[in-house]
């Protein structure tokens, strides 16, 4: 009994650091839909090119990728306002599914790219502290998980107060409620959409900057899963809630942690698929529209 506590409280713990990583995978992924109600699939893309990067990085000047994300997050800001300009502006007229194939083309690219370079071998960045772990009572925790939850948790402060605190980031916030409404008034649409894809996908390469710490990684696995969870975790938290998604990326790893923990580690992925048919199905519009509903109720 004493035992099968300790492994639930230490699923827990654990469930904590990995919705780090998930949250940051997932707020690229929210911001946009929420701003240009397009569904970024090339994300994984850029979770997977910033992985990368961040091996070459640490191969060529030892920096942990934990400072690394400084570099690599703002470069991604970089290409994800190219795409915007390139590619993603000139189908945002067009029916959705233009610019969900499209994305879904560019993905395609860019793991092509990324097998063309650098092969189809598994890699990884292992720092000096990647086998350490901590100790408390007997709970053991690893500190590259540590690390990266507490990153991912700092993202999301800075993420809050730039949003909610300058100019730009309430445009942003802005744009998500009413497109029209801000071009009446004099926004730069257009500029705005821009600056809002270029942070996603900073945030999808900072979540790729961290992943290394986590997972070993090839130009296909484990981008294409994280990706679904990355939508499982939006559709859950509300699909333009950033806080949301914090709250579901949690969730997600907690009911993951708990079938590993309490049944088997094979089933850990077919609860996220779960979790978003019946999130789909019963609360469609997530957690942030359930805490509306009981609000006005």
């Amino acid at each position: 009994m004493i035992e099968t506590l300790v492994r639930v409280v230490e699923a827990f713990i654990s469930a904590l650091m990995v919705a780090g990583l998930y949250a940051t995978m997932s707020y690229g992924l929210a911001l946009i839909y929420g701003v240009m109600k397009i569904i970024n699939l090339a994300n994984a893309g850029i979770m997977m090119l910033a992985a990368f990067t961040t091996l070459v990085l640490w191969q060529t000047t030892g920096l942990d990728p934990l400072v690394l994300v400084v570099v690599v997050a703002p470069l991604f800001f970089v290409v994800g306002a190219v795409l915007e300009v390139v590619v993603v502006r000139r189908v945002s007229a067009a029916a959705p599914i233009v610019s969900l194939l499209l994305l879904f083309g560019t993905w395609l690219v860019m793991q092509a790219f990324a097998n063309l370079i650098f092969g189809g071998d598994v890699r990884g960045v292992r720092p000096a502290y990647i086998d350490s772990v901590v100790h408390v009572g007997d709970v053991t925790l690893a500190y590259n998980r540590i690390f990266v939850f507490v990153a991912g948790a700092v993202i999301l402060v800075l993420l809050e107060l730039f949003l909610r605190g300058t100019f730009l980031g309430r445009a942003i916030r802005a744009l998500a409620q009413d497109r029209e409404a801000c071009a009446l008034v004099g926004v730069d649409t257009k500029r705005v959409s821009m600056v809002a894809f270029g942070l996603g996908s900073a945030l999808a390469g900072a979540a790729g900057c961290l992943l290394t710490l986590v997972f070993p990684f090839d130009p296909t696995n484990p981008f294409g899963v994280l990706q679904l969870k990355s939508f499982t975790i939006i559709v859950l938290g509300g699909l333009e809630s950033i806080i949301g998604v914090a709250f579901a990326s949690f969730l997600l790893a907690l009911a993951e942690n708990l079938t590993v923990t309490l049944s088997r580690p094979q089933l850990e992925n077919l609860v996220s698929f779960v979790v978003l048919v019946v999130v789909l199905v019963v609360m469609p519009g997530g957690l942030a529209a359930l805490l509306r509903r009981r609000r006005l109720a």
